[in-house]
């Protein structure tokens, strides 16, 4: 029986060294991440004393995921994987650096991160990309998952690693630590990692585009093609309302806001874990699609106005749900991409994600507006389970035809 059939293990995701490389590395990046959005968000309100831009400051890392998913993807399938993951990290070097020592104005630390986050949807889409190469079949989805929950935990532990490092060396101290964790990183994967070859570009651009009009025609096609088109959708839409719900915890709970939150994390970490470990591959796609109605039946309850506790548990089963749901989808959508353009495709999927989930909490902001916390959240909630019924088809079968 293969690993296909029967189900990988975390055990053997582990025993692949060069996952493990690439683990640690997206271990020291996401916890960098966060120490440095809390650190440029500090200096901000030092330098301005304006909440309204510090907010802004930590915000703005996210949105180049808009433009760069748009108009640079190619690159992930153009150049080398381990050459563009380590001019990633050395990207970030010298942003902190500049951040931290130059004394630069608000204005241009803002455009710094602008200008610079442009290429993080192609450095992340090197890294996806290439877990497939590494680990086929089932253990490619483990290995997803793996990353998803030390997403969440590193994302947790660098906001109090940052708060610790704010409070002993301040902003630039900050910043500067954080440059370290991004050097460290480089190397880990310089050393680590073999150079493997870059995709076929010659087949996969038999035009000569340049890497704007090849990432537009790719992406065009991508969407044109109805089953990448709904496993898209599939991918963006119920997690990035369920997101969205999440992000009314703070008008509905107040200060209380971050028990829930972590709640968030935990239902997160759940999903990925039991189902990885515990159901077998065919049985985590059957699941996609009822799991992605389930997503959004809990968030109903807050028609009830539920306390903490349930709020917090609310929002645990809406996660949880969302992330067993995401992991039915990930073969099907690894098979339904054209292999020399995977690299883009999945930066597609997480720029999407990116973009779908700021304006999911975008829109629950507004519905908010005109009504109350917690009658957005059932808005979000009766969306989700609407957006997952019209989506029947690609978290069914993938968007496969019957034979």
């Amino acid at each position: 029986m293969t690993t296909q059939e029967r189900g990988a293990t975390y055990t053997e995701v582990f025993a692949n060294r060069e996952f493990r490389v690439l683990f640690g590395s997206f271990t020291l990046l996401v916890a960098g991440d966060q120490v440095k959005m809390l650190a440029l968000s500090a200096l901000v309100y030092a330098r301005t004393g304006s909440p309204g831009l510090s907010a802004a400051a930590y915000m703005v890392g996210f949105l180049p995921y808009i433009v760069g998913g748009t108009f640079l993807l190619s690159l992930a399938d153009r150049i080398r994987p381990r050459a563009l993951m380590v001019a990633g990290e050395l990207v970030r070097v010298v942003t902190c650096l500049l951040l931290a020592f130059t004394g630069l104005p608000v204005w241009a630390m803002l455009l710094l991160v602008l200008t610079t986050g442009l290429f993080s949807p192609v450095f992340g889409a090197a890294r996806s990309a290439l877990l497939p190469d590494l680990l086929p079949g089932d253990a490619f989805v483990l290995a997803r998952s793996v990353l998803n929950v030390t997403a969440a935990g590193a994302q947790i532990g660098g906001l109090a690693a940052g708060g610790a490092i704010l409070a002993l060396a301040g902003p630039a101290g900050a910043l500067a630590a954080t440059a370290a964790l991004s050097a460290l990183s480089a190397v880990v994967l310089r050393y680590g990692l073999p150079d493997f070859p870059a995709r076929n570009a010659s087949a996969a651009n038999p035009q000569g585009d340049g890497p704007v009009r090849e990432t537009l025609r790719v992406n065009r096609a991508l969407l044109a093609d109805p089953r990448v088109r709904g496993l898209l959708l599939a991918q963006w839409l119920p997690v990035s309302l369920v997101v969205g719900a999440e992000a009314m915890m703070v008008p509905y709970l107040g200060n209380a806001a971050g028990f829930a939150l972590a709640a968030a994390s935990v239902g997160l970490a759940a999903g990925n874990f039991v189902v990885g470990r515990f159901v077998s591959p065919a049985g985590r796609e059957r699941l996609a699609f009822s799991f992605a109605i389930v997503s959004g039946v809990p968030l109903l309850a807050f028609a009830a106005r539920p306390g903490l506790v349930g709020a917090a548990l609310i929002v645990l089963l809406a996660t949880a749900a969302s992330a067993v749901c995401q992991l039915g989808l990930q073969r099907w959508f690894v098979d339904a991409v054209p292999e020399a353009v995977r690299g883009q495709a999945f930066g597609l999927a997480s720029a999407g994600m990116m973009t779908g989930q700021a304006l999911g909490g975008a829109l629950v902001g507004v519905a908010a507006e005109l009504t109350a916390p917690h009658t957005a959240i059932v808005l979000v909630g009766a969306a989700t389970v609407l957006s997952s019924l019209a989506l029947h088809r690609s978290l069914r079968a993938g968007g496969r035809r019957p034979a």
